[in-house]
């Protein structure tokens, strides 16, 4: 088995994530990746339009989703992951929970596995990530995408998801992924109220104090039908609004749908910062 060099070569900050959701039913875009000629289209336009690493998934993690099983994620991914094999134009990443998904992705290219669970949802994640020399983000949630939503309650937002944050770095330390391979994310979204969501974007340093890159996905959330009345395909500004605040405060990574507006916006945002 290759192991990868330096798997976050890619992320040089502020950077983004470009999504590419290979499932029917993501709150988002399901349904519009599935041929493989869309999928493959939908990689060369991510990595044309600006972004660092694509995120590849095949399993919705969208409130209420149900798991997909292996077998059916790869059936999914398969078309991505032979354009993976034959050489893809941008990094990619493999958005999953299950190890022997990540390992598959992982033998074939890709660099990062982007675990929602922070290696909880299968107990052979960090032995395998360790075994490929790949990296990890390890992400927040109260719950699973089931259950997440069900009155969610913290008596301090930033306070527990760095604390789990914190305890889940030292878990994949300790199963041997090198702390220079992880990178972190609060799960906006995930198992939160709109005010918990709000107070982690607002202290987003806190999270980047724990002394890795974070990650921060807020493109087209459900938090802001609150707060600017927008359907899913129109709430573009206040995904650049959130995402532009959380790098200001700290973000290193921005996980988006729309590349080609969020790089825009971060190229303006970094000339302004080098004007100062």
């Amino acid at each position: 088995m290759a192991t990868i060099d330096d798997p976050l070569q890619w992320l040089r900050a502020p950077c983004v994530m470009g999504v590419l959701n290979a499932t029917p039913d993501s709150f988002s875009d399901g349904g519009r990746h599935l041929a493989p000629a869309d999928a493959l289209a939908r990689l060369a336009a991510i990595a044309l339009e600006g972004a660092a690493i694509c995120d590849v998934g095949a399993e919705s993690t969208r409130p209420g989703a149900a798991p997909v099983a292996d077998g059916e994620q790869l059936r999914r991914l398969d078309p991505i992951l032979e354009a993976i094999a034959g050489g893809s134009p941008v990094p990619i990443s493999i958005d999953t929970a299950s190890a022997h998904v990540a390992a598959v992705a992982l033998d074939v290219g890709a660099v990062l596995v982007n675990d929602i669970t922070a290696g909880r949802g299968d107990s052979a994640m960090f032995a395998t990530v360790a075994a490929h020399g790949a990296a990890i983000c390890l992400m927040h949630m109260k719950g699973d995408p089931q259950t997440m939503q069900d009155a969610p309650v913290y008596d301090d937002p930033v306070g527990e998801v760095c604390a789990f944050l914190e305890e889940r770095l030292r878990r994949a330390v300790d199963a041997g992924i090198p702390e220079a391979h992880v990178v972190l994310d609060p799960g906006i979204g995930f198992g939160k109220r709109l005010s918990d969501n709000l107070a982690l974007l607002a202290h987003i340093d806190k999270v980047a104090a724990i002394g890795r890159p974070v990650v921060v996905g807020v493109s087209r959330k459900r938090m802001f039908e609150p707060l600017i009345g927008r359907p899913v395909q129109e709430r573009l500004a206040g995904s650049l609004s959130a995402g532009l605040a959380a790098v200001r405060r700290g973000a290193d990574v921005l996980r988006v749908h729309d590349v080609r507006e969020t790089c825009d916006a971060l190229n303006v945002l970094r000339a302004i910062e080098e004007a100062r």
